[in-house]
């Protein structure tokens, strides 16, 4: 192109952008982050699946004068498509410095952020919502928020502190005891303590808000023709003409360039699979794509329409439409409602949608039942053409001629006798791609249930939208009835068949969902002809959809002594410290930091092979790239070039050999992301393959592949045991491993200082001296040489205990070489690949047990798939054997574990470093026991506990007496035996839907079992002015550990937690810390503090006595002059814990934490779907020093658990490659995924002698009470197999996803689907 060059014109926060130079590749993000240094918009995927960028988007609109927000993903938005338009981020709306915004304000006191990094998005998608809805329903809340993703905080506290902004929510109706009932709100309950006060808050005033700038009013308004804008690139330029004609004449010019509108598809092509398109034309500007026209037959809406628009529009049609003219407007409603997030629907377009021809796409096989066509143009045509099998002619193509574009896409008013369904199946619930989606249409004659025509297409099971044409003519003239559509099964089967070994996998389960969808659609028909008039006869239950309404929660906890002074905030619900600060952007994360002068970034290149020698590194290609400086190599490493855990070396950069597919090879340094990113494109590497890779634990234990040691622990005689026993039963289970899904990826700043080889670290990092060490050794320095700061950690959950800093190491390599400053902050695709996560388990056992359900003997073997590194495997492989025997006294019980060798990415340490794993089993035999009677699993549980006095396997001798309070105090405050008996009449009731409930125990060691990590240190100052400042060895994660000291300063100094600062935690003020893990981190830094801070108290006592009327500010005034030291180290030895394995004995653990948890689950078993519809949770946490930041952690660990066992998955293709790298793929807990009753209860009058103040470590136990959930959905699993005739024991792995419950019901569908053998097939994915 040789156009002139165009100015962009946006606003943001109110302020003018004017940008001479704008990149078509530059996306809002980078340009707000980089350009603007607003850096409170943050990266969390680049995908636009996560919210963590959100932003508010406003428009005027010249045809209604009229302004529209909407909320939008910053990472996919270009700038180049924002003329005209004005953006508000989180800085925009308010700050601590001057005002808060309520919605800022209400996010941070309801304590709904922890680590922090996802909560400017969660405020931007919420103040959005407020500025078209100032008083929102909670289905609003809801339906804003379903696009955030949160991996701290569990949801609840979000949902609670937003729900104040409802009308309803001043309703108490909504807390269960309603005035208009005759029951009084004022009593008991509200005199108990809670842990925020929404009286507190400011009030919303929407006459505050920013105006939208005038001037590009004025700009809109204009009435001369406006002018095509031109944007050139450095790869790629992008036009936007402001009319259809001109931009039919760029199409026909260039019918190779893409259209560009909301980039939600385009942009992820560019990003991540390196697609280059010399020319882009942009068609936000072409007001002739954004028309709505009415016709007696049915609607016109432009191409240019956002999903959003299109929902608004449907709804409203729909509500002033007669029902029977509108029923594919509420099919195509339904599916809009839960196609993507609303960010997403926001930006996307009906028109990309139809063209992208996803075959998993939610709205064509509706579109296409319906009869739907659409209008496309050319410079020399115009046609129309049907929506049907034909228009998609293969994946990700249709019958489109190259410089044609959708103009207008038609929908059709229905008519009486025709009935549509739009039915779909994801992986959750909301903000998925569809696993199987549908569109079907019938239509009847005048009184009549006998098919005159019928249109069934299918999405997901195929490279396109599938019509299945003969089964719909096999119903043809045919009555609507069950005989009808059994014959049409087998029919439906073989049109839609799939390769096992077809894309996408879970090929069993899509086929299943072909009937079940089908089958639906039988039902809603049925029920639609019974209330026409049109049938007769009985007809089956309505399947209705799965509760989804949030119910207000209980958070309960025991309020200090009346006799605590005020300023005493011990035991008192205080906020984060830097909740505010997170709320509204200003709180500084690793990649926030300003950029040093000179500064370059850093991309890595990986492995694409999982076991190979290499043979050739060729780097020329990419020194040749623009902006590129250097390439890092082994060879380039100073000093020691692995690092060691466990005994075994890993290296830092691959030397001569990869064994994994994504293990780093080399980096390329370069003076921006984007070029290093390109230049790390260009890198070759040339591999010869060794033989027989091992990826599966099976693979492993065949070829004895493993990390030594392999331990064994055995109480009592197992063997002699078995032979006594009434009855023997063998089982195995499967867990899936998980990914910690940070919200802040990787992320490291190395500065060299120019001076005495002195480095300094800026790092997200759970274990700043590790990081410290290994950086000191890779270059051969002195420990003293580098300093490593970690300010705050936007997420780690153990995630960032070793790798990180192998990946500092990397860096710091760069920066000496170059003797620069130099960032790496990993994409969300190469931290998945790279980093690990939690470790895979195949656990198999043989339970020897009484006829009355006693256990008497346990054998258990634990194969943990390490990967191909041990990093701390072989640890966590301890760990599940020391917590195998969770709360049950099994006298003679026996363990072994194994860490497996296998051409994976290292697995690492993950919140629970084990136990989720070893409880999981435990469990689970035990629920097979229960089966195998036929008893209660409750009371199988139960007799089964440790009472009284009670030693581990491990002779450790502990009190069980308040893990039993939790299980009876759990069990009352559910209400189990009531909820019992209401959930087995309910599946009496109904055929289709099964609840399940389910109650477990856990019993958690608290410490690191390796005595030394137990130690922490303090170092305390007191400033002239009174002020004071704290570092300790911990790192500020979203635990509130920050938060936690500054409540034990304030104690001990006897002054306000106001005065009390922690600024950062660096390995210049306290030496030698040990990492932030194993729930260990205020026991021992908060002994560590009071520490200091009485030895500070102390020294002022002389000063304090002789004044006692003083201030405090006095006093430490005259300590000063009287030379008194202001400053004092803090140290705490902790307990000397040891595991003596030969022995089998030790004390591993300081002491344990105690809980119960209970859930309840609705599952709908034709599709696997379900929702936890209740959730109660009793922990025994001593007395809480911070009962907010508690219940916070226990709930953000819950969801991490449910995560864990029913939803995450991790999927490796059959050559070792990971599929699952974003939130596209891999699905965490969302908004729509929290129990719909999530109440917490902290047991009462409980004292805890071996930690601070008597509280207990608590961020890591009820990961596993996640649990819950899937024993409720075995639970309901079950009582749909009882309905099939089936009893006893069954297998359910986890995660128990949709799929393997719909699996497990065993029902008729599933029986008319044959599954394929394994082995005659090449799988899609590996079961590693």
């Amino acid at each position: 192109m040789t156009a002139a060059r165009s100015a962009l014109l946006f606003f943001v926060n109110g302020k003018r952008v004017e940008e001479q130079h704008a990149d078509p590749e530059t996306m809002l993000l980078s340009y707000l982050r980089d350009k603007l240094r607003l850096t409170g918009t943050k990266y969390g995927c680049g995908g636009g699946g996560c919210g963590a960028c959100t932003v508010m988007v406003s428009r005027y609109q010249p045809r209604t004068k009229t302004i529209l927000h909407f909320s939008a993903t910053a990472c996919l938005l270009p700038i180049c498509q924002l003329h005209g338009a004005a953006v508000t981020t989180v800085e925009g709306i308010g700050s601590t410095k001057t005002r808060l915004h309520p919605v800022q304000e209400r996010i941070a006191k309801a304590n709904g952020s922890q680590c922090g990094f996802c909560t400017p998005g969660m405020v931007m998608s919420m103040y959005t919502l407020l500025r078209n809805q100032p008083q929102p329903s909670m289905e609003d809340i809801q339906e804003a928020l379903a696009g955030n993703m949160c991996r701290c905080t569990g949801y609840r506290p979000i949902i609670d502190g937003y729900r104040t902004f409802c009308q309803e929510a001043n309703c108490c109706q909504l807390n269960k005891n309603c005035c208009q009932n005759g029951e009084n709100n004022n009593g008991a309950e509200r005199d108990k303590p809670q842990l925020f006060d929404k009286e507190d808050f400011q009030l919303l005033d929407p006459t505050q808000e920013l105006i939208f700038p005038p001037e590009l009013i004025l700009v809109a308004e204009r009435t001369a023709a406006p002018e095509t804008l031109t944007f050139p690139g450095e790869r790629m330029s992008l036009v936007s003409p402001a009319s259809l004609d001109e931009l039919l004449e760029l199409k026909a010019k260039h019918p190779e360039a893409p259209l560009l509108m909301g980039n939600t598809h385009l942009g992820p092509n560019i990003k991540f699979r390196g697609v280059v398109h010399p020319l882009l034309i942009s068609a936000v500007r072409v007001q002739e794509l954004f028309e709505v026209s009415h016709t007696p037959a049915g609607v016109w809406v432009g191409a240019g329409c956002s999903l959003t628009e299109l929902l608004t529009l449907l709804q409203k049609l729909s509500s002033e439409g007669r029902p029977e003219h509108t029923e594919l407007f509420r099919a195509l409603t339904k599916q809009l409602k839960n196609l993507g997030s609303q960010q997403v629907r926001n930006m996307a377009t009906l028109g990309g949608h139809v063209i992208s021809a996803y075959p998993n796409s939610d709205l064509n096989p509706v579109l296409a039942a319906g009869n739907c066509k659409i209008r496309v143009a050319s410079s020399s045509q115009r046609r129309e053409l049907p929506l049907n099998q034909e228009f998609f002619v293969s994946f990700g193509k249709t019958l489109l001629r190259a410089e044609e574009i959708v103009t207008s896409v038609f929908i059709p008013f229905t008519t009486k006798g025709e009935l549509v369904s739009a039915l779909r199946h994801a992986p959750r619930k909301e903000a998925a791609f569809s696993t199987v989606t549908c569109g079907m249409r019938v239509l009847f004659g005048e009184g009549s249930s006998v098919v005159r025509d019928i249109s069934l297409y299918y999405g997901g099971v195929g490279p396109t939208t599938v019509s299945a044409a003969r089964t719909g003519q096999a119903l043809i003239n045919k009555q609507w009835s069950e005989s009808a559509l059994s014959q049409a099964y087998d029919v439906l089967l073989e049109e839609l068949d799939l390769s096992p070994s077809a894309p996408g996998g879970k090929v069993h389960f899509r086929r299943v969902l072909t009937l079940t969808l089908f089958f639906k659609f039988h039902l809603e028909t049925l029920h639609k002809l019974k209330h026409m008039g049109w049938t007769s006869g009985d007809v089956p239950e309505e399947l209705l959809t799965l509760p989804s309404d949030i119910e207000p929660s209980v958070q309960e906890f025991q309020s200090v002594s009346q006799a605590q002074s005020v300023e005493d905030v011990v035991g008192r619900p205080v906020m984060h410290k830097a909740a505010l600060s997170q709320a509204t952007g200003e709180a500084v994360y690793c990649d926030d930091l300003p950029p040093t002068q000179g500064e370059l970034c850093i991309a890595l290149v990986t492995s694409s092979r999982s076991y190979a020698k290499i043979k050739q590194l060729d780097v020329c290609a990419a020194l040749q790239e623009p902006g590129v400086m250097d390439v890092i190599t082994a060879a380039d490493i100073p000093g020691k070039k692995v690092c060691t855990h466990s005994g075994y070396d890993e290296d830092i950069l691959a030397q001569t050999e990869v064994n994994c597919v994504g293990q780093v090879v080399c980096a390329v340094v370069a003076d921006s992301r984007a070029h290093a990113k390109r230049g790390a494109a260009a890198v070759r590497v040339q591999y010869e393959d060794l033989p027989d890779p091992i990826y599966t634990i099976q693979e492993a234990v065949e070829r004895s592949s493993y990390f030594e040691p392999r331990r064994e622990i055995e109480r009592g005689n197992v063997s002699e045991a078995f032979q006594s026993v009434d009855h023997i039963y063998e089982g195995s289970i499967r867990l899936g491993g998980q990914e910690h899904f940070y919200m802040e990826t990787q992320s490291m700043l190395v500065v060299p200082l120019g001076e005495e080889r002195e480095m300094h670290l800026y790092v997200s990092t759970q274990w700043p001296t590790s990081t410290q060490e290994t950086v000191a050794q890779t270059l051969s320095l002195p420990s003293n040489r580098v300093v490593c700061h970690v300010k705050r950690v936007g997420g780690a959950f153990g995630g960032k205990v070793t790798k990180t800093a192998l990946l500092t190491s990397i860096t710091a390599v760069a920066a000496w070489k170059t003797n620069r400053a130099v960032r790496c902050v990993l994409e969300r695709g190469d931290d998945m690949l790279i980093t690990g996560g939690r470790h895979p388990v195949l656990a198999k056992y043989k339970v020897g047990f009484m006829s009355d359900g006693r256990i008497v003997a346990a054998d258990l073997e634990y194969y943990a798939n390490a990967g191909h590194s041990a990093d701390e495997s072989t640890l966590v492989a301890e760990k599940i054997l020391l917590h195998m025997d969770n709360a049950y006294n099994i006298p003679n019980l026996r363990g072994r574990g194994a860490a497996c060798r296998t051409n994976l990415p290292s697995n690492t340490a993950f919140r629970g470093f084990g136990v989720p794993q070893s409880l999981l089993v435990m469990e689970n035999l035990l629920n097979d026991v229960a089966m195998t009677l036929g008893m209660p699993v409750d009371q199988v549980r139960e007799l089964n506990m440790y009472r009284g006095p009670s030693l581990t396997h491990y002779q450790m001798p502990f009190s069980p007496d308040n893990m039993l309070l939790c299980w009876d105090e759990c069990k009352r405050r559910c209400e189990y035996e009531t909820r019992r008996r209401a959930v087995d009449q309910f599946n009496r009731q109904h055929r289709w839907k099964k609840r399940g409930l389910a109650i477990v125990p856990i019993k958690y060691g608290i410490a690191f079992a390796e005595g030394f990590l137990n130690q922490a240190g303090a170092l305390v100052h007191i400033y002239k002015d009174g002020s004071v400042l704290v570092a300790h060895a911990g790192t500020e994660m979203g635990q509130g550990v920050h938060t936690k000291m500054q409540q034990v300063a304030s104690r001990e100094l006897h002054i306000p937690i106001s005065k009390i600062y922690i600024s950062e935690t660096s390995t210049s003020t306290v030496p030698n810390t040990c990492p932030s893990a194993a729930s260990f981190g205020t026991d021992a830094n908060g002994m560590a503090v009071k520490d200091a801070c009485q030895t500070l108290y102390q020294r002022l006592q002389p000063i304090i006595q002789e004044n006692p009327q003083g201030s405090w500010e006095s006093w430490v005034n005259k300590a000063f002059f009287d030379k008194i030291s202001l400053s004092a180290t803090g140290f705490y030895r902790g307990p000397d814990l040891y595991m003596n394995w030969e022995q089998m004995e030790g004390r591993p653990y300081s002491y344990f934490t105690f809980g119960a948890c209970f859930s309840e689950v609705e599952l709908d078993c034709l599709t696997g779907d379900y929702r936890t519809l209740r959730t109660d949770m009793v922990m025994d946490v001593g007395r809480s020093i911070n009962p907010s930041v508690d219940i916070g952690q226990l709930e953000g660990a819950f969801m991490q658990g449910l995560g864990l066992y029913t939803l995450e998955e991790l999927k490796f293709g059959p050559s070792g490659i990971l599929y699952t790298r974003g939130p596209t793929q891999y699905k965490i807990p969302a908004v729509c995924d929290m129990p719909l009753s999530f109440n917490i209860y902290l047991l009462p009058n409980c004292n805890n002698p071996h930690a601070i103040y008597s509280s207990k470590g608590l961020g890591e136990p009820s990961v596993f009470l996640g649990s819950a959930v899937f024993f409720a959905i075995k639970d309901a699993v079950c009582a749909a197999r009882s309905d099939s005739g089936l009893t006893g024991p069954f297998s359910l792995d986890s995660p128990a996803t949709a799929e393997r419950a719909c699996l497990a019901t065993n029902s008729n569908f599933i029986q008319k689907v044959p599954a394929s053998k394994p082995g005659a097939f090449r799988p899609w994915a590996l079961e590693i």
